[in-house]
């Protein structure tokens, strides 16, 4: 039972395997585009250009901003600096 399950199993990926390359070799190829639809393409293509420069820059944002505490600080990146330990000898000084 394994054997046939396994079998149609590898079966069906080639099949869907073949179709697609089947398709992307044998597929529909574009018409040749007139200059016409190329010029147009070349104005929208610009136009989307302009209008990403439109867009303004945001500073960056805090999605967390609103769960924080007021009082917490704002960046833990850097250590509490630490007290410096001074050494003591200690026994005698023979």
């Amino acid at each position: 039972m394994r054997v046939i399950f396994a079998a149609a199993m590898i079966t069906l990926l080639a099949t869907t395997a073949f179709a697609q390359e089947h398709v992307q070799q044998y597929g529909e190829k574009d018409a040749d585009k007139s200059q016409s639809e190329i010029q147009a393409e070349k104005d929208a293509q610009r136009a989307y250009q302009r209008s990403l420069g439109n867009i303004p820059d945001k500073g960056p944002s805090d999605p967390w901003g609103a769960v924080r505490p007021g009082d917490a600080p704002k960046s833990t990146s850097a250590p509490a600096a630490k007290p410096a330990k001074t050494k003591t000898k200690t026994g005698a000084a023979n």
